[in-house]
């Protein structure tokens, strides 16, 4: 099984999990019912609602069906002049990354950055199965806590970070597919890094290219729905993102990924949390 895979698989796993003991706990009826009573808690994330329902198991596939076409249609916007300025500036910002590639992977690849005690330990730490077990365990630990607890505000949090997880890495496959990024450990020390695209021998579909960097979109995504569920904790955001940035670091460490892979793997994760899933 790849690595990339592993955040994907476990968010499932989340969801599927939220299905059964909502499925076991609502009535039939209710799934239609809590349309309206969820729209209060996701349209005003950070103000955790007293009243707030557990989202049922048919509103969050709607959830996500609804998302994919609301992302893939989102090009549309900046035709329309909404959004233009932060799509121009991650696309700016990622195109000046790709640039730089060549220049500056050689030296996350060298023996000197790559013998460094604390570069060595993340990579070692952060595998990328382990990686994907530590991404997966935060939402999957606040949905448990929340039905201990029947605290719905954090188990509806859980649910809504593996709704932006699907929702991104649905996105993040078809580009690894399309673009089939070779990886940096793929080229070598001495390949050639500006000759990377379209050069990867797996032709399957799978997500098995280099670019946007998939545990950094999950790590994002998670972060992002923490970080604005949990706004009125100042600590949070701090964490959430700093959590997902030694996520995006790991990736770089191990050269499983370029500086631009985890740079855009980290605004689709935010973006589609942030402006997708929160702002239904």
């Amino acid at each position: 099984m790849s690595p990339c895979r592993t955040p994907v698989i476990l968010t499932a796993l989340l969801l599927l999990l939220g299905v059964r003991f909502q499925a076991q706990s609502l009535p039939i009826a209710d799934a239609d019912s809590a349309v309206g009573a969820d729209s209060t808690a996701v349209a005003d994330p950070g103000t955790p609602a007293p009243d707030e329902q557990l989202l049922s198991p048919k509103l969050l596939l709607r959830h996500i069906a609804t998302d994919q076409k609301r992302i893939w249609l989102f090009p549309v916007a900046p035709v329309h002049g909404r959004h233009w300025k932060p799509v121009l500036a991650i696309i700016g910002a990622t195109a000046g990354l790709v640039a730089l590639d060549p220049h500056d992977t050689p030296f996350f690849d060298g023996a000197s950055y790559q013998r460094n005690p604390a570069v060595h330990g993340i990579g070692h730490v952060l595998s990328g199965t382990n990686t994907g077990l530590f991404i997966a365990a935060v939402p999957i630990s606040f949905y448990v806590a929340g039905l201990i607890h029947k605290d719905n505000y954090s188990s509806n949090t859980a649910l809504l970070a593996g709704e932006a997880v699907v929702d991104a890495e649905i996105v993040t496959i078809a580009m690894k597919d399309i673009g089939r990024r070779l990886r940096p450990i793929d080229v070598g020390p001495n390949g050639d890094f500006s000759d990377t695209w379209f050069r990867s021998s797996n032709r399957s579909i799978g997500g098995f290219g280099s670019f946007p960097s998939g545990h950094t979109v999950a790590a994002f995504s998670v972060a992002t729905v923490f970080a604005e569920r949990y706004r009125t904790h100042r600590w949070v955001p701090w964490v959430a993102y700093g959590l997902a940035g030694v996520v995006g670091l790991s990736r770089l460490n191990v050269q499983a990924h370029f500086p631009s892979d985890i740079f855009f793997g980290a605004a689709l994760g935010y973006s589609v949390s942030h402006f997708v899933v929160l702002r239904p």
